[in-house]
């Protein structure tokens, strides 16, 4: 994704939105222009370029599980116990007065 920023400062413009948008066709990638000062397409671009890599990611998994691939089972195993409750914490011998 190619992103033109600051697309509030017209007359500043060094890229005409034409040219960047026919790279972006000859290079495969998605365009989209961004002003933080007037709140244009900033959250959308956000969205666009985490719905693409969420796709990205699922392609993978799925290609993976096609193959196969299994989850390793050499993993180390966590166990997770409750907390005392404030009243019952044990006293450290460490650092006490």
């Amino acid at each position: 994704m190619l992103v033109g920023n600051k697309s509030d400062l017209r007359h500043l413009r060094s890229v005409q939105t034409e040219d960047a948008q026919a790279f972006c066709e000859k290079e495969g990638l998605s365009f989209i222009e961004t002003s933080a000062l007037e709140s244009t397409n900033v959250e959308l671009a956000f969205q666009k370029i985490l719905t693409e890599i969420y796709h990205i990611v699922s392609k993978k998994a799925l290609a993976s599980n096609d193959d196969g691939a299994k989850p390793s089972e050499g993993g180390t195993r966590i166990v997770v116990t409750e907390t005392p409750a404030e009243g019952e914490k044990k006293k450290s011998s460490c650092c006490s007065s």
